[in-house]
């Protein structure tokens, strides 16, 4: 049975710092794993070295370089220098665009070291088709505080992004369209160039540091994914058409390092049309849900049953058109063209990342309506399948 109570303690069990490669996310892998042994389930454990660069610094670099190439461009000043600066710039920058692809293999930076661990409960009966389906359960170990919280850092990036392309409307007009006010929009083009320059600013000063306890990012989606694992640790639970994946990620918090890991080792060639992965990545006191614009029939149907299962729990769907600065598990997975959903709290998102990150901000037994509301949907969708 799903438990609130047993929720809550290992909410008070994962509140603790724990950032990337420190001993503190060390010490949540090794309290997942015996929380996994206790339950007598076969775990497989993936470790991995990873770069800070991508996840702490990248960002700070490019922003940057941003700036100068619209400070450049916005004075047009017509000479070799000028010309070079621009070159090597749009140079340096298809270069980080490059290595960023594939941030888990960039060799420079502090190297740290992280692990994945995860669970596969295998279905009942082995399926006679080629492909078989898979529901995946994810969340993160790792926690991170930073100087400013996530809803000023999504604020600063949307500031930079509009004010870029302002500057950049602005410099069009004034070098190409309409020359003769040139003076005039050379005037006006300063206004968002001082909001970039500013947003730079903000972006550079931010820093990384070991003070938050991530009870809601992301101790909220643990306790999720162990209530799930304990619920289906018990035989009489397990699905005939599916199989079970309970993922524990490393380092998503510098740049998702573990589940790129996960993915490039276990789920690269599966069938997107018979996987469904759900993320749990800060749930507060409400929950914001995340789907797939363009989901499978096998996605579409659950999201159909899990609506009607749900509607005391009052769960909103994503309000955002636009993702900024967005990092998680699950939008990664999203790139990778796997249809599934997410679970989160855009109200928490002034707590996060702060020594704010609290217990108290999180309900557990809202945790446990969610986790009551996927057993439902996942057994109807496996009786109708």
């Amino acid at each position: 049975m799903i438990d609130a109570k047993r929720i809550t303690e290992n909410l008070k069990t994962f509140s603790f710092p724990r950032l990337s490669g420190t001993e503190g996310e060390r010490k949540a892998f090794k309290i997942a794993h015996e929380k996994i042994n206790e339950l007598k389930l076969k775990s497989e454990i993936q470790e991995f070295n990873f770069s800070t660069y991508f996840g702490r610094i990248y960002a700070k670099i490019a922003f940057s370089l941003g700036f100068v190439l619209l400070l450049i461009l916005y004075l047009n000043i017509e000479s070799i220098f000028f010309l070079a600066t621009i070159i090597i710039i749009l140079i340096i920058f298809l270069y980080l665009f490059l290595i960023a692809r594939y941030p888990e293999k960039i060799n420079f930076g502090k190297k740290l070291n992280s692990q994945n661990i995860f669970v596969k409960i295998s279905q009942k009966v082995e399926e006679q088709e080629k492909n078989h389906r898979n529901v995946f359960f994810l969340c993160h170990l790792d926690s991170k505080g930073q100087r400013f919280s996530i809803l000023m850092r999504i604020r600063t990036i949307r500031t930079w992004v509009f004010s870029a392309g302002a500057a950049i409307f602005i410099i069009i007009l004034k070098n190409y369209v309409i020359t003769q006010f040139s003076l005039f929009l050379y005037i006006i083009g300063a206004i968002p160039l001082f909001i970039n320059l500013f947003a730079t600013f903000i972006i550079n000063l931010n820093a990384t540091n070991n003070i938050s306890k991530g009870a809601i990012d992301d101790g909220s989606g643990i306790a999720v994914v162990l209530e799930l694992l304990n619920y289906y640790s018990n035989s009489e639970h397990h699905f005939n058409g599916y199989n079970l994946w309970f993922v524990f990620t490393g380092a998503e918090e510098c740049g998702t390092m573990g589940i790129r890991h996960f993915y490039n080792n276990e789920i690269r060639n599966f069938d997107r049309n018979y996987s469904i992965p759900f993320n749990f990545d800060a749930i507060g006191k409400s929950i914001y849900m995340f789907p797939n614009k363009n989901l499978t029939k096998t996605n579409g149907k659950f999201l159909s049953l899990f609506v009607k299962n749900t509607k005391e729990l009052n769960i909103k769907r994503n309000p955002k058109k636009i993702y900024f600065g967005s990092h998680s598990d699950g939008y990664f997975l999203k790139k990778k063209k796997f249809i599934g959903i997410g679970f989160g709290d855009m109200d928490s998102y002034k707590y996060i990342h702060s020594i704010n990150d609290t217990i108290d901000k999180v309900n557990p037994n809202l945790l446990a309506g969610l986790c009551k509301a996927i057993t439902t949907t996942l057994k109807d969708l496996d009786f109708s399948s």
